[in-house]
């Protein structure tokens, strides 16, 4: 392993150099780098198997990789041939088996899929993406024949192909290449109603030599629209990739984001290079002068074209380190910020497009999917039970257990009726996202269960659902009044603060008014903003978050119903002691991705609040609450390295306390002590009892065990 680089995980393998269709976009044959005319048609046996040992000596060596993904691309991949296809997907599982999961994928245009090539895709689990840009028109004026006739029909049939039953499995999504020529309702109602499982929409290549002719904000912003107000019936990965940002996640493309770059390509020739946009730049662009014949991943990883674009923002133009958007945007896709004179030191070619656009999403509703139950898959089961989980199957259990959030919120509104259990459900039917997003806050579960099995008094339930009811007013700028009991001496709005006062301040009402929290003091006083009341004796503690390059968590030292954990919960971090732990988590950020980069999605993806703890000495650092999904209990280690391995534990607990929630895995305590010791890696998978678990704890133990 060569100091100082870091894994691959994205491999791009070029099978086939030359293409069926000619299309006059293509970043390939149609811009700067002109490569493809001195390879081989095809990858050779040869060069295949060279490939296939490369990537299983890079795994090898980089144990922190839980799965490596590799891409079938082109030219047009599927001119290989079928048992080309059949055979180096064999080798690459055969070659990985036992040093880490494979994500197997293909890009084509899908001209030669007939029934004997999708059964091959969903025999060897090849998931395919296939290239179409919209309705008849928008397709064929890019992708065509190089006798000018369009492939918008041939594509199609294809699309309907692998999309029906027997292989849908094997079906990724669509690819759309944006032009603002085109009609972008047109385009996305097209996408729409071949049912993909997801759409991707490319920016055409570009670089401030070579700009693009048209504005592409409008024409994004206007499919965005239209599928938010569809209720996003599939991914959008653009799209979601903002949505990700704002909460503080990865970014799911390299268009947009902080990720360091972990994508290599291998040619037909053995050729190792940088990523294929980077061939919009100039003739040579992606070469690196190493080959699968010759050298290792590792050593390619040292070139400094892939070293260059690890430094996150400091490592952007000035422009972008300025920008307030920077976190999400990320300076935009690497090749678009090209210009001869200075090189990459630029914002993107499309900065303005890109500000524009993401602004839009960050303002625009979030509803929640419709028509579409929040369910794991067979795969996203088998994915999360052997230990990890893939991006799909992590947010899919998020989905799946805010499903479960919900419904417990629709009982206790159906157990506990009133004003504020009506003004709740008419605030959910006006403002899905807003409300969505409160019921997000972990502590709600624990709260909603004990509210249903009894243990709290009606009175105060029905203030918490006051309180619900305020906080998702505030968060989508809807006026509402809370009138307390007189008796009551504090009020908690999830996701937003803690507010207490003196009893003998009388019956206090607090009021959202246009994003605004204000309190009233009095039946009929004015009232006023928080900062005023606070010299009247009203208490005010804000909910505060730790943000760092790889996560984002809420601090949640102020929930009523926080104490679900073994744990006492500690009081509320005074001002140093915050900073205190804001220094840690940072650094543990840095540990988590050098010691735990196999584990880091899941803590990106499910870890929502941390709770401080006093630590007990018996129930460890580390907690979690079966009911309080994506919520730990913590007790501060002493050094950055602990703390990332406790949060690493911490969601291995919450993703096992939702699988135990969602399937039934034992049928004794012991047996489901054994899996979940397992699980977390306290124990060898080999000690799991064999009696005593369901089917589902059966297949989890398996996956375990291999």
């Amino acid at each position: 392993m060569t100091a100082g680089t870091r894994a691959f995980r994205q491999f791009v393998l070029k099978v086939h150099s030359r293409c069926d269709l000619a299309c006059d976009h293509c970043y390939v044959y149609r811009h700067a780098d002109q490569s493809w005319r001195r390879r081989p048609q095809v990858m050779s046996g040869e060069v295949a198997s060279a490939v296939v040992s490369r990537i299983a000596e890079h795994a090898r060596a980089h144990p922190e990789l839980p799965r490596v993904h590799v891409v079938l691309h082109g030219g047009e991949p599927l001119l290989a041939g079928r048992e080309r296809l059949a055979r180096l997907a064999r080798d690459l599982r055969a070659a990985l088996d036992g040093v880490c999961e494979l994500d197997l994928r293909m890009q084509t245009n899908g001209l030669l899929l007939d029934d004997d090539m999708c059964r091959m895709l969903a025999h060897e689990r090849i998931s395919t993406g296939i290239s179409l840009d919209g309705d008849r028109a928008s397709n064929d004026r890019h992708r065509r024949r190089s006798n000018g006739s369009g492939s918008y029909d041939d594509v199609v049939r294809a699309v309907r192909l692998i999309g029906s039953p027997p292989y849908r499995s094997a079906f990724a999504g669509l690819l759309c290449t944006v032009d603002a020529r085109n009609d972008p309702v047109t385009v996305y109602d097209a996408l729409a109603a071949l049912d993909p499982p997801a759409v991707d929409f490319l920016l055409p290549h570009a670089t401030w030599d070579h700009p693009p002719h048209d504005e592409t904000a409008g024409w994004l912003i206007a499919v965005h629209d239209r599928w938010n107000a569809a209720g996003r019936p599939f991914p959008v990965r653009l799209f979601d990739s903002i949505d990700a940002g704002r909460d503080g996640r990865g970014s799911f493309t390299e268009a947009l984001g902080l990720g360091s770059p972990d994508l290599v390509v291998v040619e037909t020739d053995g050729e190792i290079e940088q990523a294929d946009w980077l061939k919009t730049v100039r003739h040579g662009a992606p070469a690196t002068g190493f080959h699968v014949l010759r050298h290792s991943f590792d050593e390619a990883a040292a070139h400094p074209g892939f070293l260059g674009r690890h430094g996150g923002v400091a490592a952007l133009s000035a422009k972008c380190r300025a920008c307030p958007v920077v976190r999400i945007c990320g300076g935009g896709l690497y090749g678009h910020r090209y210009r001869s004179d200075n090189g990459f030191d630029n914002p993107s070619v499309y900065c303005a497009d890109l500000y524009r656009l993401i602004g839009h999403v960050l303002r625009a509703p979030r509803p929640e999917p419709v028509a579409r139950p929040h369910t794991l898959t067979a795969h996203g089961f088998d994915s999360l039970a052997a230990g990890d989980g893939d991006g799909d199957a992590l947010h899919a259990l998020a989905r799946a257990e805010a499903s479960v959030r919900r419904m417990l919120l629709g009982a206790v509104c159906a157990r506990f009726p009133g004003p504020e259990a009506n003004a709740l459900t008419r605030l959910d039917g006006r403002h899905p996202r807003q409300t969505a997003e409160i019921l997000r806050h972990p502590h709600l579960g624990t709260w909603a269960v004990r509210a249903l099995e009894g243990q709290l008094p009606a009175d105060a339930v029905r203030q918490r659902l006051g309180e619900i009811t305020l906080a998702v007013a505030l968060r989508s700028g809807t006026r509402y009044r809370l009138d307390l009991p007189g008796r009551a001496a504090q009020a908690h709005l999830p996701g937003v603060g803690r507010l207490t006062w003196p009893p003998a301040l009388g019956p206090v009402a607090l009021i959202a008014r246009e994003g605004d929290l204000l309190v009233a003091v009095a039946p009929h006083a004015r009232p006023l903003p928080v900062a005023g009341a606070v010299r009247l004796g009203v208490g005010w503690e804000p909910v505060r978050r730790i943000t760092t390059e790889e996560f984002s968590v809420l601090v949640d030292d102020g929930d009523p119903h926080r104490d679900g954990f073994a744990a006492e919960p500690a009081p509320r971090l005074d001002e140093a002691e915050h900073a205190r732990w804001t220094r840690r988590f940072t650094e543990a950020a840095v540990e988590l991705r050098a010691r735990h980069a196999h584990r880091a999605p899941g803590v990106r993806a499910l870890l929502i609040s941390c709770t401080p703890v006093r630590a007990t000495g018996e129930q460890g650092d580390v907690l979690a609450d079966p009911y309080a999904f994506g919520a730990i209990g913590l007790a501060l280690p002493a050094t950055a390295a602990a703390l990332a391995a406790s949060l690493v534990t911490g969601v291995q607990q919450i993703k096992f306390n939702a699988l135990s929630d969602l399937f039934d895995l034992a049928g004794s305590d012991d047996a489901r002590e054994g899996l979940r010791s397992a699980y977390l890696d306290l124990l060898p998978a080999r000690a799991i009892p064999h009696d005593g678990l369901t089917a589902h704890g059966r297949r989890m133990a398996a996956r375990l065990r291999g």
